[in-house]
């Protein structure tokens, strides 16, 4: 395996990079193109996207923004993280999220948090084993 570059992605050649992977996690997204300018629309709003490169292709990803509220105070949430199929088990997600935490308490944040689907189980014993609890149910409603 060569070596991983984490990035922050920040150019539109960059975003078009990642797309595929992203819809790995997110198969509803349309196209590149559409992806590429909400993820420059989301940035605007303060989330960032950390890529894993290896060999000049984007491998994993980790989307984040830094958020406060009554309940954490300054924390950082996870919106996505995902690692492309043809990569999974060598530790490029760990390396994502550990750099996550790290942007995290570098911003004086106290806490980490993302959300799961309740069947993926994967994902789930994935953030068990980093050290991620369950800490409650999220609720939602389509308008």
């Amino acid at each position: 395996m060569s070596d991983i570059r984490l990035e922050h992605v920040e150019t539109e050649a960059q975003r078009l990079a990642g797309f595929e992977v992203m819809k790995e996690l997110r198969p509803h997204l349309a196209d590149g193109e559409a992806f590429a300018a909400q993820v420059a629309r989301q940035a605007g709003e303060g989330y960032r996207l950390l890529a894993a490169w290896q060999d000049g292709r984007v491998a994993g990803l980790a989307g984040y923004r830094l958020q406060e509220n009554l309940i954490y105070g300054r924390f950082i949430y996870v919106d996505d993280l995902v690692v492309g199929s043809r990569v999974r088990s060598r530790q490029i997600g760990q390396r994502l999220l550990d750099a996550v935490r790290d942007e995290a308490r570098r911003l004086g944040c106290n806490r980490l948090v993302l959300d799961t689907g309740l069947a993926n189980s994967m994902a789930q014993r994935f953030y068990f084993r980093q050290g991620l609890l369950s800490t409650g149910l999220h609720f939602g409603q389509s308008l």
